[in-house]
């Protein structure tokens, strides 16, 4: 993959700096706001809480000016740890879960969540492979670096864009008004190209991993890029 030297863009996710690089390849997760029970993940999500109430966020992060102390750096790799637990718990929970009030592969969400999807495909992004499933969506792809105005493109201004749109078109198929998107999504930075074909691989096997289907390719809710 190319490297890059663009100025990245530094945004806050529940106080910890998370920072976006254009032309960065990304494995996304996002889900329906009543997929996963409040208390589920309660035990991760207070230690992820314990941990981050020890961090100052002004004090570290890879483009921080102060270097970090042995207890902050080891306070953040103990934070990435339980994260990494914690969205493994979350994406077991999603396959489990199948009582949300919206089903998103219901024929015209699905076909809504299709375009929103394939909408900035080769003007901001290369899709790589992508799933809806009932409650949720795994997507892979890569942002290109410019818009074609020469502006940078980043993943919370897609991501953004994705969720605004597809909310409010779903939302008035189901006659339903309010959040239809849980807060968060998880998004993971695709290292290499092993880890590029983890992702994909993953997120095509998901139905049938939920034993929706026997072949990926018989799920009407994937994509695969074929020149990948």
């Amino acid at each position: 993959m190319k490297a890059l030297t663009m100025e990245k863009k530094e945004y806050y996710k529940h106080m910890l700096p998370h920072f976006q690089q254009p032309g960065q390849a990304y494995f996304v997760t996002w889900s329906l706001r009543d997929a996963i029970p409040p208390k589920a993940l309660k035990r991760y999500s207070a230690d992820l809480e314990n941990i981050k109430a020890q961090l100052n966020p002004n004090n570290f992060g890879s483009e921080s000016t102060i270097p970090l102390t042995v207890a902050q750096r080891d306070l953040l790799n103990e934070y990435h740890r339980v994260r990494k637990k914690y969205i493994r718990a979350y994406n077991d929970l999603l396959d489990l879960e199948n009582h949300s009030s919206v089903n998103l592969v219901q024929s015209e969400n699905r076909q809504v969540m299709l375009e929103a999807l394939s909408y900035w495909h080769l003007s901001r992004l290369e899709n790589y492979a992508f799933c809806i499933m009932p409650n949720h969506v795994h997507w892979v792809f890569r942002l290109f670096e410019t818009t074609e105005q020469g502006k940078p493109v980043y993943l919370q201004d897609v991501l953004y864009s994705v969720k605004r749109f597809t909310a409010r078109k779903i939302n008035i198929l189901e006659s339903r008004t309010g959040a239809l998107w849980q807060k968060e999504s998880f998004d993971t930075t695709i290292r290499d190209m092993e880890h590029l074909h983890f992702a994909i691989e993953y997120t095509l096997n998901n139905p049938v991993s939920a034993g929706f289907v026997k072949n990926w390719a018989a799920w009407k809710g994937s994509y695969k890029n074929d020149a990948i």
